[in-house]
């Protein structure tokens, strides 16, 4: 199972990926300019990942090329990396030019996770797809998910590219996870049968709260946006009671608050060390209600 992790992550990036392209030329061939503009759009989010990217190679010692430039231009830079201390195989030994996606997540699944720096790495690749998963995979998701409850429930190719847009943000999370578990002390690489069922787990909860926004949308319009920002208020107040100490600057510190917040209307992130079962216990319960709500409206 370990051995199939980078292929896995590798195929269903690049399905993902294709998806979004097939909508994309859906949209245009047959004239809806509109759903073709906003699935644009979408696009646009990621390049915060991208530039992230290149900041931390950077940061790392290498320079930004013209052909580092141009992967991060085509959205293609976390798979990319640049680091000469993991065991190159194949075409990268030769070339010195490695994918990070694939070498990371290989080194990572040979040694379960434990060296050192392969868990940098690790922490960085997973931190990278996560931030992508949520600025551009999860709004292409909403608005996918729009399309085919809304406009067109028919549409095949809007539904295939909302399900593996929810796949993929699902992955992500449980990527993050499994990174963060990796983090403690004596905490080994979960079995096959954990990421499973943590996947599964993800990926029902996304696709609940999606649902219950689009069809919230579809009924009362942008009502919904009052909805979302009464929990994204909620959610940004309780992170600032944690008092979380992940940034030090008060302005950033602020600005992170709210953005979590923001990710809070779908998803639950743990951002502070130790238990977490009361926190979770709260972010449910607010969820669930949430939901019931846009149920019963």
């Amino acid at each position: 199972m370990r051995g199939a992790v980078p292929g896995l992550s590798l195929a269903l990036l690049a399905a993902e990926s294709g998806a979004r392209l097939c909508a994309i030329i859906h949209y245009l061939v047959r004239g809806q300019l509109g759903w073709f503009g906003l699935t644009i759009a979408c696009l646009v989010p990621g390049y915060a990942a991208q530039l992230l990217s290149i900041l931390w190679f950077r940061a790392d010692g290498h320079p930004p090329t013209c052909w580092l430039l141009a992967l991060h231009l085509l959205q293609l830079g976390l798979w990319k990396r640049a680091a000469p201390n993991f065991p190159k195989s194949g075409w990268a030994a030769c070339h010195g030019d490695p994918c990070r996606y694939w070498d990371v997540l290989r080194a990572a699944a040979e040694t379960g996770g434990s060296a050192g720096e392969v868990l940098a790495q690790l922490g960085d690749v997973c931190v990278l797809r996560l931030l992508e998963a949520l600025l551009q995979s999860l709004p292409h998701l909403l608005l996918q998910a729009y399309v085919v409850v809304a406009v067109d429930p028919a549409g095949f190719i809007p539904g295939v590219s909302a399900g593996l847009s929810l796949l993929s943000l699902a992955w992500a999370l449980v990527s993050y996870s499994h990174f963060t578990c990796l983090l403690r002390p004596g905490h080994l690489s979960p079995p096959a049968a954990v990421i499973l069922c943590l996947l599964l787990w993800r990926t029902g909860m996304l696709g609940t709260r999606v649902l219950a926004l689009v069809l919230f949308a579809r009924l009362y319009s942008f009502w919904v946006f009052a909805v979302a920002g009464v929990h994204w208020l909620l959610m940004s107040f309780w992170l600032v009671a944690q008092q979380t100490d992940i940034v030090a600057q008060p302005c950033r510190w602020r600005l992170f608050n709210c953005l979590l917040g923001a990710v809070y209307i779908f998803c639950y992130i743990n951002v502070r060390p130790g238990p977490s079962k009361t926190r979770v216990a709260v972010f449910y319960a607010v969820s669930t209600w949430n939901i019931l709500y846009c149920t019963w409206m």
